[in-house]
């Protein structure tokens, strides 16, 4: 005999839910509608970013926006089967220790609900049940013309879009800081949000451009530094100095649940960025970054990856965001893939900081926006093409939406440009098998 589910627990925190279009218990009707035969596009219409879980009856719907995790576990009791769903690993153990259930937990047995998907499981006893993918988010791929002006007008007008649509819901005197590097990807957020604070007739200097440096080093520094004055800017400008003892991947580790080491680098780099602003501004909330940007626009060096061909990266629709993989399952069950599992490098730094982050690249239309990018037209092959494309586009775009001029530097990644080479070697510089050691270490049963 078949027996329903006997318990749901939804440990996922109701005011992290920040969906600009509807309130949640209605974008979880359409979770469930698309359950019941709805077309899946409905829950693209869910603006802003949400992890949901809805239940009707023997049957639970999970959805995710791409900027944060969700995550479940399925443990068995007499009565029934129990479905813990929470964001991170460490909140589900935690949960099953205090119902007596740890002997069941091991963190490979979590789940990741990955991005663009909705997951339906359908809860009635033993055997645990298969998980149902349904795709709500297929943007068309290479549509667009081959225009440079027409495509970065189109990809930074959705960038602007979705930064004006954000601001519209902080309070009107809350201070607002980007993560700035001086790159393509947070220049170009700042430079959307400042002009959208002048077009509200708000006060630009609510707005801080927070740059990092490790022991008062650093390229980043003075590529911000060439950046703010190219756009007469310099009064946003803020530097934060951190030690390089401040800079610790195995609380990276710890923080992000994962052992990639460069999300890891991320993080812990983002970790003390973020730190830092904490003790110097006690009440600051909300951080607006470029994270995603890069995977929007290819922007990585395939050389370091041997899987990567540049056919590969170019044909494959949101290969960056979403991973190697084949419909919703992208390389791991437990992580998902792309950024789809990257995604926690910002986010968990910042929650446990008590931040509200955003970044725009995130979001549908602006992903959206990308892929209707004729990549392969545009770049024939050639790697230097591609790697040069972004900052064109990006530059044109943002010129054409704000009026402004965008800056345009070599490619860095946020880790490597905020101290010296010296640092960086001395805090990284452990054999990356240590850092899924570490995980397992911390869980104790151990982590695959």
């Amino acid at each position: 005999m078949q027996r329903a589910i006997h318990r749901v627990v939804d440990l996922v925190d109701p005011q992290s839910q920040h969906i600009l279009n509807l309130d949640p218990e209605a974008a979880r009707q359409r979770l469930l509608a698309v359950e019941r035969g709805a077309d899946p596009a409905a829950v693209a219409e869910v603006h802003g970013s949400f992890a949901l879980v809805a239940r009707d009856g023997e049957k639970v719907v999970m959805a995710r926006s791409l900027d944060r995790p969700l995550r479940y576990f399925l443990a068995k009791v007499e009565s029934g089967p129990l479905l813990v769903v929470a964001e991170r690993m460490d909140e589900i153990r935690d949960f099953l220790a205090a119902e007596g259930l740890d002997g069941q937990f091991h963190p490979t047995y979590t789940r990741m609900v990955p991005a663009h998907h909705t997951v339906t499981l359908r809860l009635i006893g033993c055997p645990d049940p298969n998980p149902v993918y349904r795709r709500w988010f297929a943007p068309p791929r290479a549509t667009g013309p081959a225009d440079l002006d027409a495509l970065g007008g189109a990809y930074v007008a959705a960038l602007d879009g979705e930064i004006r649509a954000w601001l519209d819901t902080a309070p009107a005197d809350a201070p607002l800081g980007v993560a700035f590097s001086g790159g393509v990807d947070s220049g170009a957020v700042l430079l959307c949000l400042y002009r959208a604070l002048l077009d509200r007739g708000d006060n630009p200097s609510r707005l801080k451009a927070f740059t990092l440096t490790v022991d008062g080093d650093g390229a980043d520094a003075a590529q911000a530094r060439r950046f703010l004055a190219r756009a007469e800017l310099e009064m946003l400008g803020e530097q934060v100095d951190v030690p390089a003892s401040a800079i610790d991947p195995f609380v990276a580790v710890e923080l992000i649940e994962d052992y990639k080491p460069l999300d890891v680098e991320c993080a812990a780099v983002g970790w003390a960025l973020l730190s830092a602003i904490r003790r110097r501004y006690p009440e600051w909330r909300f951080v607006v970054d470029g994270d995603g940007g890069d995977e929007n626009l290819k922007d990585y060096p395939i050389e370091e990856n041997p899987e990567l061909t540049i056919r590969s990266v170019v044909n494959n629709s949101m290969l960056y965001q979403e991973g190697w993989g084949v419909d919703a399952i992208k390389h791991s069950l437990t992580y998902s893939g792309g950024l789809s599992r990257s995604c926690v490098r910002t986010w968990a730094p910042a929650r446990k900081l008590g931040f509200a982050p955003f970044s725009p690249y995130t979001r549908p239309a602006v992903v959206a926006a990308a892929e209707q990018i004729p990549f392969a037209e545009l770049t024939g092959g050639s790697h230097d093409a591609l790697y040069a494309l972004k900052g064109d586009l990006v530059a044109r775009g943002v010129k054409a939406v704000t009026g402004l001029d965008l800056p345009v530097f070599p490619k860095r990644r946020f880790q490597h440009g905020v101290g010296s080479a010296g640092w960086f070697a001395e805090r990284f510089g452990v054999e990356p098998q240590r850092y899924r050691e570490h995980l397992l270490e911390v869980y104790g049963n151990g982590a695959r």
